[in-house]
């Protein structure tokens, strides 16, 4: 009998691979980082081959560290890196151009003339998004206007366009599966919520044909299996989800009006508001969580596009730590921030300011300001765009949260987590299982294969770790944020 799931975590930053057991745990992982191309400032590329060779390797290490087979696999799940974009031939299997990630701002100037045209509020109606560099449409529009010929050969169908789920999907079942999910559809500014299809109106204001894009279906299903070569038998595949729709599953939040927020290599944050979509008016996304059981999960999201990596800039650009975790250590160091704001705009802001033109900013900076002064301000950037996630989500839900489920790599971080709770005034909540992203992906999977029974089964494995509780005034909460917006004012449209 089966004795786990298999959760395929292909992140922006690495690839991880993950072997669950029955109540949640982790059996077995391992991971790998792949290489950042950074072409041009504010573009961001991966190889896809990098994704995919990373993604194989780390499979079969957690496999192997756990001495399983494929018979010992139910089924294996896939979460990924959303809106990062790759074109391939369909015959050859073979990558066009270096995948557009999402972080990348190479599309903005085609964003601009869409909006220039008027058509914002129609993608806004149709996807829940905003028009923006972000998302996935607007690269393949960009990678189909930098090639002659690429348009018309994506016409006779000979270009497949995939999110990072659809490549991998394509390479372990060996090409004989060009599939997505809805949560991963719904992030291309092409597929319509509510209609649950790709949007031909859409399609032809941005210029894409329809025989490039694969067909979207629930996040729990069968997908197909891998092919034997890989894993010496093959494994269902039963499960894909985009990463912060997976974490938002792993961490149980099957109620409405629960929430979770991820920090990883960005914040994200994401309400489930139930079977219906709800607008938001304050730059919010409206986005589909899962499919499941023949229905659909719909959040509110606020995404920030700059957390986690920049503890990574602080190591790799600026030298100032030698591995990421040394960060903590150095930010504690010291009080408090001295006055010194870091607002990480290095490829625009996303929720709730929407600015691709924005740029990284540091103020306050007095002749006796140190490295751990700037360390400490890059780890509270990120509960302070946080609070203004938040912030913009509680207007739209019309609701005050009591407690926020939190996961991530910096979340980790017990500073930063009771900085969070003071600075948004609500209980902050850290599972047992930090790798929620992996494990969303993991129950999907096991759902469909009833290696789980239901979500009940599932949200009675979820465990509390620690809970951090507000303990800061709020005067001076407020009076702090306050001047993060002013650091943010100083950052905004720089590179325009």
């Amino acid at each position: 009998m089966a004795s786990c799931i298999l959760a395929l975590d292909q992140g922006t930053t690495s690839s991880r691979a993950i072997a669950f057991a029955r109540d949640g745990s982790v059996l077995s992982k391992a991971q790998r980082e792949f290489p950042q191309i950074l072409p041009s400032p504010g573009a961001v590329e991966h190889d896809p081959e990098a994704i995919w060779s990373s993604q194989l390797e780390v499979a079969r290490r957690a496999m192997s560290e756990a001495s399983l087979a494929a018979d010992d696999v139910a089924a294996l799940g896939i979460t990924n890196q959303r809106e990062t974009t790759i074109l391939w031939d369909r015959r050859t299997g073979k990558a066009v151009a270096n995948a557009i990630v999402w972080q990348s701002r190479i599309s903005a100037p085609i964003c601009e003339k869409l909006k220039a045209d008027g058509v914002e509020p129609l993608f806004r109606e149709k996807t829940g998004l905003v028009l923006d560099a972000y998302f996935s449409g607007t690269k393949i529009k960009y990678l189909l206007d930098s090639q002659d010929g690429l348009r018309e050969r994506a016409e006779r169908g000979e270009i497949l366009f995939g999110t990072v789920d659809s490549w991998l999907l394509w390479r372990l079942t060996g090409g004989r599966c060009h599939h997505t999910d809805y949560s991963n559809a719904s992030r291309t500014l092409l597929y319509n919520i509510h209609t649950l299809d790709w949007d031909d109106e859409l399609l032809a204001i941005l210029g894409i044909p329809r025989a490039m894009l694969p067909e979207a279906g629930p996040s729990s299903g069968y997908f197909g299996e891998t092919s034997p070569e890989w894993f010496g038998r093959p494994i269902p595949i039963t499960g894909i989800v985009g990463d912060q729709q997976a974490a938002t599953f792993g961490q149980a939040c099957f109620a409405p009006g629960s929430v979770k927020n991820t920090y990883g290599t960005g914040c994200f944050m994401l309400m489930n508001t139930g079977e219906k979509p709800v607008a938001s008016k304050n730059n919010l996304l409206t986005t589909i969580g899962w499919g499941l059981d023949g229905k659909i999960a719909y959040c509110l999201e606020g995404s920030v596009f700059i957390a986690g990596a920049v503890v990574q800039w602080l190591r790799d650009g600026l030298g100032v730590i030698e591995k990421s975790i040394d960060v903590e250590k150095l930010a504690a160091g010291v009080p408090d921030s001295a006055g010194v704001y870091f607002v990480p705009a290095f490829v625009g802001l996303g929720a709730p300011y929407w600015d691709p033109y924005a740029r990284g900013t540091i103020v306050g900076l007095t002749r006796g300001t140190t490295a751990a002064h700037i360390a400490r301000a890059a780890v509270e950037s990120m509960a302070y765009q946080t609070c203004g996630v938040l912030r913009a989500m509680e207007k739209d839900a019309e609701i005050e949260l009591a407690e926020l489920k939190v996961d991530g790599g910096a979340s980790t971080n017990n500073a930063l987590m009771q900085f969070q709770a003071d600075l948004l005034g609500v209980r902050v909540r850290r599972p047992q299982v930090a790798e929620t992203t992996a494990l969303g992906a993991a129950y999907l999977a096991g759902l469909a294969v009833k290696f789980w029974e239901d979500t009940a089964e599932i949200a009675r494995n979820w465990a509390l770790d620690r809970e951090f509780a507000p303990a800061m005034p709020s005067g001076i909460r407020e009076a702090l944020y306050a001047r993060w917006q002013e650091a943010v004012e100083r950052s905004l449209g720089w590179a325009k």
